[in-house]
């Protein structure tokens, strides 16, 4: 039976007065990819945030069975929580392998000296990084962008991997692409909160998901079964239908 890596309870967040987290509640087994879809303003981003300790937050927050609630951003990193946040937030002037040996800091924190095993690893999760090592970070298009980003936080080894609109600006075959990773990364262990709203990827993709609407689980249930909720379906599954047959 799975252990329960992720709990939060009644969390609430936001930025200065506006509240934006309304005691929102998640659970995320180890092993699992776990989603949470919803419009644009609904929380997604600020989910995470707060879950990184980079947002003030209350509420209970467990992560491997201890409470992180009053844990900093460093300390949650160096426990193996890590984010790949919407922006990418790479090192443009640095070339793609130096930018993924940065993500290792955690490991040569924990002294463990296996950067040259991880970066084999990455590599081969990501060929096209192989090719572009020696490439400026800067120059690379938007899903070389993407994997290196997904890679560079694999370079640490975390236990949860949280990943903020992996899809947001890319072509449907890159798309594709990022998403047939995620899933293979399934198989690794390492848990997968996915926050997207490319819904119908991420239900295909995802063990269980989360449906946030202004700040609130509106939803939620295996992703097999939300895909098939006609709430969910006639708002988020439908749209990308029309939009497609268009």
């Amino acid at each position: 039976m799975a252990k329960t890596l992720l709990r939060v309870r009644d969390l609430r967040a936001g930025y200065g007065r506006a509240e934006v987290l309304h005691g929102l509640s998640l659970t995320a087994e180890e092993g699992q990819v776990i989603t949470v879809i919803g419009p644009n303003g609904a929380g997604k981003s600020t989910l995470l945030n707060a879950l990184m300790g980079a947002l003030a937050s209350t509420g209970t927050l467990e992560y491997a069975g201890q409470s992180v609630a009053l844990s900093s951003l460093e300390e949650r990193v160096m426990q193996g929580m890590a984010l790949v946040p919407e922006t990418r937030a790479l090192f443009g002037t640095m070339s793609v392998e130096d930018n993924l040996l940065l993500g290792a800091w955690r490991q040569f924190r924990l002294g463990i000296k296996d950067s040259s095993k991880a970066l084999n690893e990455v590599y081969m999760l990501f060929p096209r990084l192989r090719e572009r090592r020696v490439q400026l970070a800067g120059t690379l298009s938007g899903g070389e962008r993407q994997m290196l980003a997904v890679g560079r936080a694999l370079m640490g080894r975390p236990a949860l991997l949280m990943l903020d609109e992996p899809s947001l600006g890319l072509a449907p075959l890159v798309v594709k692409s990022i998403f047939a990773t995620i899933a293979a990364l399934r198989s690794t262990g390492v848990t997968i909160l996915l926050v997207e709203q490319n819904a119908r990827a991420a239900l295909e993709v995802a063990d269980y998901g989360y449906v946030l609407e202004m700040g609130e689980v509106a939803l939620h249930g295996p992703a097999d079964e939300l895909a098939r909720d006609p709430r969910v379906i006639e708002t988020y599954l439908g749209a990308a239908r029309k939009k497609t047959e268009a």
